[in-house]
């Protein structure tokens, strides 16, 4: 049996969300059973529309690792639920399958998480293959940042200040910071804190999971934190992006999806105080 299947209440749960890639799926699951140092943990990977390839490579070359296939595309908020539902770890750390971890940089996770109470998600610092860093944490969405990121407008001065502030280059990330928000491609919270904020909000299929998140941590009294000493590197392949907005909407199915998650995203939070401010 592997290691990080030895004990019935692991310390972590790794929760892994994949897509049709077994390749990268392999390269993700080798990665952490070679770079956690810590033994007590185990993985759980939860596949999505799966096909014979990924159901081939769990059963051939992951057999004590946990396997939740599903015929259809289930999203990603209803299946890091689910994960959440099959974990027994104290600790819990979300991965998109494209995310390969760096030596002991779940570790250095996991050491973080665990000194102070009050943090509720943390998130590493995540690389192109390069070694060139990618935004991960962000302030709250407002109307404007998506129309600026989405049409020609964000080309003028006065929008590349707001998407800058948006993306936090006026933050020096180079230390640990409190943001609004983390990416969900690689996140990390606790059995306590969930207990208190709840899963993931299951009303959106595509994007913005990760932000409301986020945010319901923020306003039950928990911090959000980006922690660029953990590296991890993160294949993105920006699937929604579109130089033409309309375009996009008419052609372009994630971002169709992208503005239909924001519209509940605004919709829901409508009226209520931003609760964290940077």
């Amino acid at each position: 049996m592997s290691n990080e299947q030895k004990s019935d209440k692991p310390e972590l749960s790794v929760i892994i969300v994949s897509y049709k890639n077994p390749t990268l799926l392999r390269l993700c699951i080798q990665s952490l059973q070679k770079n956690i140092l810590s033994k007590d943990y185990e993985i759980i990977v939860l596949d999505n529309a799966t096909e014979e390839s990924t159901e081939m490579l769990m059963r051939e070359e992951f057999p004590d690792i946990k396997f939740f296939p599903h015929a259809k595309n289930l999203f990603y908020s209803k299946v890091v639920n689910e994960g959440i539902k099959n974990a027994k770890g104290k600790y819990l750390l979300i991965l998109n399958y494209d995310i390969i971890v760096e030596k002991r940089s779940v570790d250095i996770l996991l050491e973080q998480i665990k000194k102070d109470p009050k943090v509720g998600l943390i998130g590493p610092r995540l690389l192109n293959f390069d070694g060139s860093p990618q935004s991960s944490c962000f302030r709250f969405y407002t109307p404007t940042t998506i129309l600026y990121r989405r049409t020609f407008i964000g080309k003028l001065g006065f929008s590349k200040k707001k998407i800058n502030q948006f993306l936090l280059r006026d933050k020096n990330l180079e230390k640990p910071t409190e943001v609004d928000w983390v990416m969900g491609s690689a996140l990390m919270t606790s059995r306590k804190a969930l207990e208190k904020v709840g899963s993931m909000d299951e009303l959106y299929l595509y994007y913005f999971e990760d932000v409301d998140w986020c945010r319901r941590f923020w306003e039950n009294g928990y911090k959000v934190i980006y922690y660029p000493f953990a590296r991890m590197f993160h294949y993105h392949g920006k699937q929604s992006a579109s130089v033409n907005p309309l375009k996009a909407v008419l052609f372009n199915k994630l971002a169709r999806e992208h503005i239909k998650s924001a519209l509940k995203y605004f919709w829901k939070y409508h009226g209520k105080p931003n609760p964290h401010k940077i």
